[in-house]
């Protein structure tokens, strides 16, 4: 008995059982390996405590440094080379000046790295691109969009060359024969390359517009040649067909009303004597048309007309009742011869 109560004691001296002991004994690796990922973690930000600051920042350039080096590597490499330039809006311009300036700004940096702002700069210089979008098409393609610039009007040069511009006075390319006819053309155009002279320029087509449609609304067009626009302010139209050498001085205001009662006043003067003789009409003045004729190689001393209609005078109204008024004096005498003559049969 002894024996037996003293066995029970120094098995359970610990206090634990059994059972306790063998679940103890299988929860403790889960434990230890919860606490090794901890520690592997703690050890890793322990040790970049330990190190220095300046490792740090050395080590951060070394990345950007390599990093950068890729980059260069990739955007230089054939990969991005250009192969394929895609153009789109191209009717009038040169495909193949668009073509080659594409390859010439992108040869160096490649399709990743190509100045697509700069690109687009360089094609609107080119003749009658207006506008030009420039986008990449990676791995190694271009794509370019132009708008072109429109042809509004013919200019006379003083070379005597016919040449088109557009709204911005920007200088196209010449007339061909196979071209159509405009209405009429600009002279006095500002040759020079000058800020100055293309801000003149745009002023000329701007009033030439105007004049353009306002003689057009008004039938007149076919009956000019050219417009003067050496000075906006004093517009001169040089007439056609058999009225080529007279010109129309109009001032700088307006212009369709002033040309249309020159044209009205030239009619009436068509089949005077001084009609083929009418060198200029000079309509500056509004409702005056000062009419200048040429006597052999002189101008005349020029003569003032009313460029309105001349209004029927009171007088003229009581002519034919004037005309009556004599009839009915003439019959008494008519009557006496009559009488007269009665007497002596």
């Amino acid at each position: 008995m002894k024996d037996q109560v003293l066995t029970q004691k120094v098995g359970n001296r610990s206090g634990i059982s059994g059972k306790s002991r063998s679940s103890s004994a299988q929860q403790r690796p889960v434990r230890r390996d919860r606490d090794s990922g901890l520690t592997v973690s703690a050890r890793l930000r322990s040790l970049l405590g330990y190190v220095p600051a300046a490792l740090k920042v050395s080590l951060v350039v070394v990345i950007v440094v390599l990093v950068f080096l890729g980059y260069r590597a990739a955007a230089s490499a054939s990969f991005f080379q250009i192969k394929k330039i895609e153009t789109r809006g191209v009717t009038r311009a040169s495909n193949e000046s668009i073509m080659s300036t594409v390859r010439r700004d992108v040869a160096a940096t490649g399709v990743w790295r190509a100045d697509l702002a700069a690109l687009g700069s360089h094609l609107e210089k080119l003749p009658w691109v207006r506008t030009a979008i420039v986008t990449r098409v990676l791995p190694d393609g271009i794509r370019v969009r132009i708008t072109e610039r429109q042809p509004r009007v013919v200019v006379r040069t003083s070379a005597g060359r016919f040449v088109w511009v557009d709204e911005d006075a920007v200088v196209l390319s010449e007339m061909l024969p196979s071209d159509q006819m405009p209405n009429f053309f600009l002279r006095g155009w500002n040759e020079d390359e000058s800020p100055a002279a293309r801000s003149e320029n745009k002023e000329r087509i701007t009033k030439f517009l105007e004049v353009e449609h306002d003689w057009t609304t008004l039938g007149l067009s076919d009956r000019v040649s050219e417009v003067n626009l050496i000075d906006t302010h004093d517009v001169r139209a040089q007439l056609a067909g058999d009225d080529s050498q007279i010109e129309i001085r109009l001032g700088g205001q307006d212009l369709g009303q002033r040309l249309k009662s020159a044209l009205n006043v030239l009619d009436s003067q068509r089949q005077t004597a001084r009609g083929p003789l009418i060198s200029y009409i000079d309509m500056t003045q509004g409702r005056h048309a000062i009419v200048g004729l040429v006597t052999g190689n002189h101008v005349s001393d020029p003569t003032e007309l009313s460029a309105e209609p001349t209004p029927a005078r009171p007088d003229e109204k009581t002519k034919p009742e004037r005309v009556a008024d004599k009839t009915k004096e003439k019959d008494p005498k008519r009557n006496q011869t009559k009488k007269q003559d009665q007497k002596r049969t």
